[in-house]
């Protein structure tokens, strides 16, 4: 079992630059792998990033591609999201996930894969 709290959300005007936070509790977090989504009003809940169990790999949806950075630090059991050039149309709830433990693959993009989630942190850009 994990237990995930974002952090971070907040209103930013367009172009501006934000960084989400997710801290997981529980002793085997680097076993999961972890992803970011994001849902809008109206608006099915959607991919935005994942990272690998110890980081090697990331995956982005094409529409944050180059502006958003997902990392994670599991000495702190932390992920994160770096957002910049943000967007009127990246305001949404962002949610952290966590797939796991063990993970062993595959699925990254698939909201599905993950069997954790935090409660969500709002992110609103103004234009």
């Amino acid at each position: 079992q994990v237990q995930l709290v974002e952090s971070g959300g907040r209103l930013v005007q367009t172009g501006g630059s934000l960084r989400l936070s997710c801290v997981a509790s529980g002793r085997i977090f680097m076993t999961y792998a972890m992803g970011w989504f994001r849902q809008s009003p109206g608006k099915a809940r959607e991919f935005v990033a994942a990272i690998s169990r110890i980081g090697v790999s990331t995956y982005y949806a094409d529409s944050v591609k180059g502006r958003f950075t997902i990392s994670r630090d599991n000495a702190k059991n932390a992920v994160y999201l770096q957002m910049k050039s943000l967007k009127p149309e990246d305001t949404a709830v962002y949610y952290c996930a966590a797939a796991g433990p063990y993970f062993t693959g595959g699925g990254y993009f698939e909201s599905s894969t993950y069997g954790y989630w935090g409660q969500g942190t709002q992110v609103t850009v103004s234009s």
